[in-house]
């Protein structure tokens, strides 16, 4: 059995397909908030469009209920594991998936900037078939239509219930929004985000009466849909969920008199810390971005994230729980999962990326957090990742050094230094290009490898040969939309993962990667051209 056949037969198939749909949703969440100007009102169908966005809304809402549901039912947990294990749906419907997200993504790399509010109601029929078929893949990628009518006997009114919350919570949200207009809330707010700017800023100016506040020129009017409120409701919601499917095990008076109105102080810190964070990032080159960030998914994801991870508090905490409640279990440690450490490097790597967007006016003077976060989740997996690691193959270095070769010759013209690098001391520079090289060439190969070969490819490859094409084409054409050039990018992810299935190893695909990387950056280094990598 190869490395690959053996590392992928254990379970936690549903763990694995799980991170897989979240990087999907980061990844879609990023491209249509910082590299499309879609604006609902600018695009002739904004009821249409606001809907489409309700519904985004509602899946990640629901999701996450079901998640806590799922929790607190260890039958329905382990019968769905079983199922999603035993029963999968196979290839034809992680197609289908993939073709949902291709419609998804199409218009995003297809249309020129600027062009997505005018051709929005074009493209809307695509949007919501790509949604469509993207979720239905999805589910059932994850296990086969008959399994999951099997699974949901006796619990679909339950299932049924939880949606139907769900779809509620934006519009409790909206219903909420005239508590934004209580003077209290909203001079405390503002006092809060005041000092925190001051922190950062001497230019800082605000107008609690039209809800304006800014620092340095970059003011904002903070409406009742960016100001929090759905932080407070989601995590009333979740909180309130949790105590019905734990209420015998929980302390029910301490959980609504004393954790409850913690949980609300907390989100309304960690809201009055976006903000401050978004104003900074308007007042310091990012203004759209910034905008984008007040009306966004992100926001929503933000707190369902924030409203999950109290609960995991409160189901380890001694104080909510009743005398003699089980502790919730720990499980295995995600750095044991070999689909997390496939998966979850990639994950850190594009958010490190939006990071850098979103905090320097210059990106790439962000690279060094960059590295420091790739280097931080490579430790965190540096024991599966040890077992991976052979001496790679003198095959493995030649192609590498061939898909450098290409790359370099097709290049464009060189591109001087950006203004941010350029204003860079000598020293800092050195710095900086110390850690991109180390990044590009060491970092960056592991984690790309993991994922589109070790993960996408491995996942698709069934040994046959019509599934060994279908691998390659889809890790290659995915790996391609990640990166600038396109052709030559998809010409060196079919190479990478031709050196993969050479032998099974992975190790081979990142030295091969790590190859071509490291004849780029010399020669980016020898002319001074930071743009060819």
């Amino acid at each position: 059995m190869t490395e690959r056949a053996g590392s992928l037969a254990a379970p936690r198939r549903a763990l694995r397909l799980g991170l897989l749909f979240l990087a999907e949703a980061i990844l879609l969440v990023a491209l249509f908030q910082v590299a499309t100007d879609l604006e609902c009102r600018a695009t002739g169908i904004e009821t249409a469009c606001r809907g489409l966005r309700w519904a985004g809304l509602w899946f990640i809402c629901a999701a996450s209920l079901l998640g806590v549901w799922l929790w607190a039912r260890p039958e329905a947990r382990d019968s769905f594991l079983r199922m999603s294990t035993h029963e999968p749906g196979g290839v034809p419907w992680a197609l289908v998936h993939l073709l949902g997200l291709a419609l998804i993504l199409g218009p995003i790399f297809l249309l020129a900037p600027g062009e997505m509010n005018a051709r929005f109601a074009r493209i809307f029929p695509l949007l919501c078939l790509g949604a469509l078929l993207a979720t239905l893949g999805g589910v059932f990628w994850l296990a086969r239509p008959a399994a999951w009518a099997g699974w949901l006997d006796g619990r679909l009114a339950s299932l049924l219930a939880i949606t139907g919350f769900a779809a509620t919570l934006p519009g409790i949200v909206v219903l909420a929004g005239p508590l934004w207009t209580v003077q209290a809330l909203t001079d405390v707010t503002f006092i809060a985000v005041y000092l925190l700017l001051r922190l950062f800023s001497g230019e800082v100016g605000v107008n609690p009466e039209t809800y304006v506040i800014g620092a340095e020129g970059f003011f904002v009017e903070v409406a009742d849909s960016c100001s929090g409120i759905e932080g407070l409701v989601l995590i009333t919601a979740f909180l309130g969920l949790y105590s019905a499917l734990f209420r015998n095990d929980l302390r029910l008076r301490r959980v609504w008199l004393v954790i409850w109105p913690l949980a609300l102080l907390t989100s309304w810190t960690f809201n009055a810390l976006r903000i401050t964070a978004l104003i900074l990032i308007g007042a310091h080159g990012s203004p759209d971005l910034a905008v984008n960030g007040f009306h966004s998914f992100a926001g929503w994801i933000m707190f369902t994230g924030l409203a999950v991870a109290i609960l995991a508090l409160v189901s380890r905490s001694r104080y909510a729980l009743q005398a003699g409640a089980p502790e919730a279990a720990t499980g295995v440690a995600l750095a044991e999962d070999d689909a997390a450490v496939r998966i979850l490097p990639f994950i850190v790597f594009a958010l490190s990326s939006m990071l850098a967007q979103a905090f320097w006016t210059d990106p790439a003077l962000g690279y060094p957090m960059q590295v420091a976060a790739m280097a931080g989740v490579l430790w965190w997996a540096r024991k599966k990742i040890a077992r991976l690691m052979v001496r790679p193959s003198a095959l493995a270095i030649m192609a590498g050094l061939g898909v450098g070769l290409v790359w370099i010759v097709t290049a464009p013209p060189a591109a001087p230094l950006s203004a941010g690098l350029a204003a860079l001391s000598g020293g800092a520079f050195a710095l900086w290009a110390a850690l991109r090289l180390i990044g590009t060439m060491a970092l960056v190969p592991v984690i790309e490898e993991l994922f589109f070969r070790g993960y996408i490819q491995a996942r698709i490859d069934r040994g046959t040969l019509s599934s060994r094409v279908l691998a390659i084409a889809v890790s290659a054409t995915i790996f391609a939309l990640v990166h600038g050039r396109w052709l030559e990018a998809g010409l060196a992810g079919v190479v990478f993962s031709l050196v993969y299935m050479h032998k099974g190893r992975l190790a081979d695909a990142m030295a091969a990667h790590a190859s071509a990387n490291a004849l780029i950056a010399v020669v980016a280094l020898w002319r001074g051209d930071f743009a060819l990598i």
